[in-house]
């Protein structure tokens, strides 16, 4: 049985990881690497352990399955590069799969190939890349949203499958909100993190102690988030309709630092809305 002849687009992290799990399984055949950089190109092979590094887009040979890990406002740049190409060459049947890997953008960035007849797709990995060689150990059990042509994510489900991701579809016009869930769960977890550690240190909590009571809270919240779901896991003075703390906590936020005021406030009246009606909408 043959391979299928794998190319990828963009070498940074998640590009890198992909490789890394490609290079296990027998039935694909990494390719040729372009990236903006041709080093980052080189670095990606090397870490793969298989595949050639490409200078410019005439060097890239056609392939069965193509991959653009590129930044999100690139990938229809890209994809006009790649068809400018591949315009006049005879390409193998059956028509290639191409997909991207943007969580906010859907699989019609790619519109330039799919006037080729190219299946298209995009693959948003749920999860939070570092270095590739950590995210490849980390990526098995990760939720992939999907979503574009059927003959495509045929093939992207299956691959998927193979490198331990499991796959979900999503909604092409609703990619917008679906990413922006994705920041508010972790994105901004973060920030709030910040927020309190600033606040901690404000009233005269040593940063040793501080960095404990980030991990313990945190840690705890999301035990029972996942055990429970949000509802049944909020508590806190706003949940508990303890109004008279959270108005002067919220005004002592916002002396303190009044963005954060405005964020202590808002939750307040959200959390409040979700403990009375399970719903904060």
């Amino acid at each position: 049985m043959s391979k299928l002849k794998v190319n990828l687009v963009g070498a940074g992290r998640v590009g890198q990881t992909l490789l890394g799990l490609l290079k296990t399984l027998p039935g694909y055949a990494i390719q040729d690497v372009l990236s903006f950089r041709y080093t980052s190109a080189q670095d990606a092979v090397q870490f793969a352990g298989a595949g050639r590094a490409v200078a410019t887009y005439t060097e890239l040979k056609p392939a069965d399955l193509w991959i653009l890990t590129v930044p999100d406002t690139q990938i229809s740049a890209v994809a006009a590069e790649i068809a400018k190409v591949f315009k006049g060459r005879g390409v193998d049947e059956p028509l290639p799969v191409a997909f991207h890997c943007s969580g906010f953008f859907a699989a019609d960035q790619l519109a330039p190939l799919d006037d080729l007849g190219w299946r298209l797709a995009s693959v948003h990995p749920v999860l939070t890349f570092t270095d590739p060689a950590t995210s490849v150990k980390r990526f098995k059990g990760t939720y992939c949203g999907v979503e574009g042509d059927g003959t495509a994510l045929g093939l992207v489900e299956g691959l998927l499958k193979e490198i331990g991701g499991i796959a979900f579809h999503i909604k092409s016009d609703s990619k917008s909100l679906y990413h922006a869930a994705a920041v508010i769960s972790n994105n901004f977890t973060v920030v709030l993190q910040a927020i309190a550690r600033e606040a901690w240190a404000a009233a005269g909590v040593p940063d040793d102690i501080a960095k404990q009571l980030n991990i313990t809270l945190l840690e705890a919240t999301c035990e029972n988030v996942a055990a429970h779901g949000p509802l049944a896991a909020l508590s806190g003075p706003a949940a508990r309709g303890d109004t008279f703390v959270v108005t002067q906590e919220g005004r002592d936020v916002t002396r303190w630092h009044p963005a954060a005021g405005v964020i202590y406030n808002e939750l307040s009246l959200l959390a409040q809305k979700l403990k009375a009606d399970g719903k904060t909408g």
